[in-house]
C-alpha cells in the first residue's frame, strides 16, 4: 500500500480529480434537457465542498494517525485538492450565473444569506487558488501559511451557504460533510493545546 501511495503522479491525481468536471462539462454541452445548467448546480458545488473538506483533513488526520502512508500522502498533496476545490467552486458559480440569466437577478437575490456566503467564500478561494503554485509558496514566506488561514473562513462560510440553502430546508447533508472535519479539527486543537505531556517532554 506504501508502494502505491508512492507512484500516484500528480499527473494521474489531476486526471482523476478532473473526471467530475468533464462529465458535467460534457453533460451541460450535450444535454436537450433546458434545466441542465440548473440541475448541474448543486453537483458541482458540493465537490467543491468535498474537496475541500479533504484538503483540510489532511493535516488532523496526520496527528491522528502519525506514520501511516495514506494521510501523509494527503497532506503532500493537498494542494492539489485545494485548487481542484477551487475549480469546481468555479464551474458552480459559472452555472449560477448561466442559470440565473440577468445581472438584476443576480443584484437581487445577493443579499440572501445562501447566495452572498457563497460569493464570499468564492472571493476567498480567488487568492488561495492563485498562491498555491510553488513560485508564491517560496517567494510569500511565512505570509503563504497566513494566508491559507482564511481556508478555515472559506470552509465556515461554505458550511452556511450550503445548509442554509432554500431557506433551510434540508441542512443535514451538509452538517453530514463538515462533521467529520469539525471532530478532526477539535482534536488538532486537543493534540496541540489541551492533551497531557509529561515534565520532560514540557521542559524540552
Amino acid at each position: 500500500m506504501s508502494t502505491l501511495f508512492r507512484r500516484v503522479s500528480p499527473y494521474w491525481l489531476w486526471a482523476l480529480l478532473s473526471v467530475p468536471a468533464v462529465l458535467m462539462m460534457w453533460s451541460s454541452l450535450t444535454s436537450d434537457d433546458a434545466r441542465v445548467i440548473h440541475k448541474l448546480l448543486h453537483p458541482s458545488g458540493e465537490t467543491s465542498a468535498r474537496l475541500l473538506i479533504i484538503t483540510m483533513m489532511a493535516t488532523p488526520l496526520t496527528l491522528l494517525f502519525k506514520g501511516w502512508r495514506g494521510p501523509l500522502w494527503l497532506k503532500k498533496n493537498r494542494r492539489y485538492f485545494g485548487v481542484a476545490a477551487f475549480g469546481y467552486a468555479l464551474l458552480h458559480t459559472v452555472y449560477y450565473v448561466v442559470d440565473v440569466a440577468t445581472l438584476q437577478r443576480i443584484l437581487d437575490e445577493a443579499p440572501r444569506l445562501y447566495i452572498w456566503t457563497g460569493w464570499l467564500a468564492f472571493a476567498i478561494f480567488i487568492p488561495l487558488a492563485v498562491t498555491s503554485m510553488d513560485y508564491f509558496v517560496r517567494r510569500m514566506g511565512t505570509g503563504w501559511k497566513r494566508l491559507q488561514r482564511w481556508t478555515y473562513a472559506a470552509a465556515v462560510l461554505t458550511l452556511v451557504h450550503w445548509a442554509a440553502l432554500h431557506n433551510w430546508e434540508s441542512p443535514m447533508g451538509a452538517i453530514v460533510h463538515f462533521a467529520p472535519l469539525a471532530l478532526l479539527e477539535a482534536y488538532r486543537v486537543w493534540f496541540w493545546y489541551g492533551r497531557p505531556r509529561n515534565k520532560q517532554a514540557a521542559a524540552v
